[in-house]
């Protein structure tokens, strides 16, 4: 049974294959230069949506997220073919939200016009930059050529596109960035993503940064790049609805909500992760990484997840407030009750809210305000504590 104020349920689905590893990435991404069996792996993908679904079932899909990786490399019939067997394993809702993620350099109008025939209706294009001096620096493998002349595609084929920037990169100043949003503004769709580079760690941008090749700006710095980008979109209508994420009304990515609002997904491929309701219980599950070892784990066993945790009431309150509270709507304080079986503690919450952390938008509802969303990791450490 749904619980009041269900966010829906969405499926997420891992293509970790790319042509090359960029150095700021800790994503789950693997190059392959003998290439990659795509039928066996899109065989695999198709048999593990069928073994979640079984355990999963009569579940109404919202929203699908294709995510990498670079799931752009992936053949349209390839994309089809998951689109089918997720058609096949759950109900679809009629006005679905299917997104893509692609990079630049694999972007092609015929490979475009087989996802958008696929049944793929919003990309997310990875252009990170707006000169190429900071493309190159970012191990990025398109120019800004590239980056706009996938944009222009993207806009000829599909409903919706978005496309994502990096800032806070070395050496970048505010009135910089200044210029370079705005540019980025006038090819814009409805949504940008636009997040401050952070150096994460086994990366080869942590390398680099603990060997004092590497700076980044300093955090007073950043602040301010991070208040200039909300003031620079505020002033042209694409306010955030979280705290990386920019959208005109009605142009927020529906799946990516999913998370934020703590809803139910199935998490498909090598490394994904899922948050699934069963039997009343809220389970983590998340996948073998290594897409061979993978592979070979679900053509043997039907899945190929190796965490499947229930988590605590507790634990899934604390999910909660690290997501919702990244979005500009907040929280409803009456579902966080619901999941975490008890109030938030009232003497914290007053504490950040007198202290400009945290508002209350409405009686059941709070959000992180702009300076509690820079330090967001400290105000949900203290709410949960």
């Amino acid at each position: 049974m749904a619980e009041p104020l269900d966010p829906g349920f969405g499926v997420y689905v891992h293509w970790p294959f790319c042509l090359a590893k960029c150095p700021y990435c800790d994503f789950n991404s693997h190059v392959r230069h003998h290439g990659v069996d795509e039928a066996r792996f899109a065989a695999a993908l198709t048999t593990e949506i069928r073994t979640l679904a079984e355990k999963v079932p009569g579940r109404r899909v919202g929203s699908i997220f294709l995510g990498g990786g670079t799931p752009s490399l992936m053949a349209p019939a390839t994309v089809g073919a998951i689109l089918d067997a997720i058609g096949g394993a759950w109900e679809v809702a009629p006005d679905v939200e299917v997104t893509l993620e692609a990079n630049p350099t694999s972007v092609e109008a015929e490979r475009f016009r087989g996802y958008r025939a696929a049944g793929v209706n919003r990309v997310s294009l990875g252009v990170q930059a707006m000169n190429d001096a900071d493309l190159k620096a970012l191990g990025r493998m398109h120019s800004v050529e590239d980056a706009m002349r996938a944009v222009d595609i993207a806009r000829a084929t599909f409903p919706r596109y978005s496309f994502d920037l990096i800032y806070a990169r070395p050496g970048q100043t505010p009135q910089a960035w200044a210029a370079e949003l705005e540019s980025a503004i006038e090819r814009a769709s409805d949504h940008m993503s636009l997040y401050q580079l952070t150096i994460e760690p086994g990366t080869m941008f942590e390398t680099l940064h603990k060997a004092g090749k590497l700076q980044i700006p300093d955090e007073d710095t950043a602040a301010t790049l991070f208040e200039m980008t909300q003031e620079i979109c505020d002033r042209h209508g694409r306010p955030a609805y979280e705290i990386s994420n920019h959208a005109v009304p009605g142009g927020e990515c529906r799946h990516n909500l999913l998370y934020w609002r703590y809803g139910e997904y199935a998490g498909v491929g090598p490394g994904a992760h899922g948050r699934l309701v069963m039997d009343g219980r809220r389970y983590a599950t998340a996948a073998t990484r290594e897409p061979e070892k993978w592979l070979e784990r679900v053509e043997s066993w039907g899945d190929g997840i190796d965490t499947n945790d229930v988590l605590t009431p507790e634990e899934a309150g604390d999910e909660l407030l690290l997501m919702g509270l990244r979005l500009t709507e907040g929280i409803d304080l009456r579902r966080y009750r619901k999941i975490s079986g008890r109030p938030l503690d009232p003497s914290r919450l007053s504490d950040l809210i007198y202290h400009g952390m945290v508002e209350e938008i409405s009686t059941d509802r709070v959000r992180a305000t702009r300076a509690g969303a820079f330090v967001l990791d400290a105000v949900v450490a203290d709410l949960a504590a």
